[in-house]
């Protein structure tokens, strides 16, 4: 049986405290948007900061990536749209993708892989339990 995608949809605004004197996004706040598409997708799907850390685990980023298409700027309303990205090792990986609304135009990808620190804060190397039964229950197991 196939994979099922998993993604989520945020709408956002540029906020003037995210903008330099260009009305242009500063770079730092991106990883704000990621953030903010990490969470929504956590709420979809039963993946949530909290659920991991009820289950005993942290789960750092230790990868994360910008690939920036055209500015963002002041008075924009974008959308982001996060993607899991399927894979055996006991990591989380998501794709993104900013779009702007006005005309579906790509403005930035990003990348960002998590792995688990158990709560002793040593790496992970195998699957937690919790996070097994998140793939089964999603058919997200990669095969």
């Amino acid at each position: 049986m196939d994979n099922k995608i998993l993604s989520a949809e945020k709408n956002f605004e540029i906020r003037f405290s995210e903008v330099d004197s260009m009305s242009f996004v500063w770079h730092g706040s991106y990883p704000l948007y990621f953030e903010d598409a990490r969470e929504s997708f956590g709420e979809k799907y039963g993946l949530g900061y909290m659920v991991i850390f009820n289950s005993g685990y942290y789960a750092p980023l230790v990868d994360l990536s910008f690939h920036y298409k055209k500015p963002l700027r002041y008075g924009m309303k974008p959308m982001i749209r996060i993607t899991y990205v399927p894979t055996d090792a006991a990591k989380i990986i998501f794709d993104y993708e900013i779009i702007d609304t006005s005309d579906g135009s790509e403005v930035a990808t990003g990348h960002s892989v998590q792995v688990f620190l158990d709560s002793k804060y040593q790496l992970v190397w195998y699957n937690p339990p919790f996070y097994d039964e998140w793939k089964k229950k999603w058919n997200v197991n990669k095969i």
